[in-house]
C-alpha cells in the first residue's frame, strides 16, 4: 500500500510540472543541433538521408522481394521507425539524470521530468518519420485509411513502456554504471530477436510464442499492422492484453524505483 501511494504521489507531482516539461523538451531538442549551420534542420534531413539509402540499397542493390505484396523497404521500414524511437528513447532516457547533474540538488526540482524530457525529444523525430513513410505509402499507390488511426494508440503504448523502463535505468544506473553497457548488448540482441528486417514465419511455429513475449514485438507487430495487414489493435485481444500487463508493471515499477533511490542521488553525484 506504502508502495502504491508513493507511486500516486510521484505521478501527480510530473503531472503538476507538465508545463515545465514542455519547456524543457523545446530546450533539449533544440540543443541537440545547437552551434551548426543548419541548427535544427539537420533533424528533419538525417531521416531523409536515412531513408533515401535504406531505400537505394533494398530495392535498386538487393532487388529486395516484396513482402505481402508490398515493397520490401515499406515493409521494414514500417518496423524501423519505431525501433529507432524506441532504441533512443530508452538510451537517453537512461543517461538524462547523470547528464543533468547539476538540477540534481535542487529540492524543488522534480527529476522524474527528466527521462520524459528526452522521450518527448525523441518524439519530435518520430513524428516526422510517420509523415515521411506516410508519403512514401502513398507515392506507392498505397492510400491512408481509419487503420492509420492506430498509430496514436501504438505510440501511446510505446510512450508508456519505455518511460517506465527510462525510470528504472536512469535511476539505477547513477549506482551501477555498468548498466549502460548491459542495455546497449541487450538492445542489439533486441534489435535482432525482434522481427524488424525479417519475418516471423520463417522461424518455426513453436517458436513464435517465445518471440511473442518480447513486449516491443506487440508494438512493432502494431505498426504494419496499422500500414500494412489493416487488423486492429483488438483482433488479437491476448496480446494486448499481455503487453498491458507488462507494461503496467514496468511503469509502477519504475516510478516506485525512482522515488525510492531519488534522495540518494546527491550523495552519488
Amino acid at each position: 500500500m506504502q508502495s502504491f501511494r508513493m507511486f500516486l504521489s510521484f505521478i501527480a507531482e510530473l503531472l503538476s510540472r507538465r508545463n515545465l516539461v514542455y519547456e524543457l523538451t523545446k530546450r533539449d531538442f533544440k540543443s541537440v543541433y545547437f552551434g551548426s549551420y543548419l541548427g535544427i534542420v539537420w533533424a528533419f534531413l538525417l531521416p531523409l538521408a536515412n531513408v533515401f539509402i535504406f531505400w537505394f540499397v533494398f530495392q535498386i542493390g538487393f532487388r529486395a522481394q516484396p513482402k505481402g505484396g508490398f515493397p520490401f523497404i515499406l515493409w521494414y521500414i514500417t518496423a524501423l521507425i519505431i525501433w529507432n524511437f524506441f532504441s533512443d528513447s530508452v538510451n537517453n532516457g537512461m543517461n538524462s539524470v547523470t547528464q543533468n547533474r547539476f538540477v540534481v540538488k535542487k529540492v524543488a526540482f522534480s527529476l522524474g521530468i527528466l527521462p520524459i524530457v528526452k522521450i518527448l525529444s525523441a518524439l519530435i523525430i518520430h513524428l516526422f518519420f510517420i509523415l515521411l513513410v506516410m508519403v512514401l505509402f502513398i507515392v506507392y499507390g498505397q492510400v491512408p485509411d481509419l487503420h492509420y488511426l492506430q498509430i496514436i494508440y501504438y505510440l501511446f503504448a510505446t510512450f508508456v513502456f519505455v518511460t517506465g523502463l527510462s525510470w528504472i535505468t536512469s535511476s539505477v544506473v547513477i549506482f551501477f554504471r555498468d548498466l549502460r553497457q548491459i542495455v546497449s548488448i541487450v538492445m542489439q540482441f533486441g534489435f535482432f530477436l525482434t522481427p524488424i528486417f525479417w519475418d516471423l514465419s520463417i522461424l518455426p511455429e513453436k517458436y513464435h510464442i517465445m518471440m511473442k513475449f518480447n513486449p516491443v514485438f506487440y508494438i512493432v507487430e502494431g505498426y504494419r499492422e496499422s500500414f500494412i495487414t489493416k487488423v486492429w489493435f483488438w483482433e488479437h485481444w491476448g496480446m494486448t492484453l499481455y503487453f498491458w500487463t507488462v507494461t503496467a508493471g514496468v511503469f509502477v515499477l519504475g516510478a516506485v524505483v525512482f522515488r525510492r533511490l531519488r534522495p540518494h542521488f546527491a550523495d552519488v553525484l
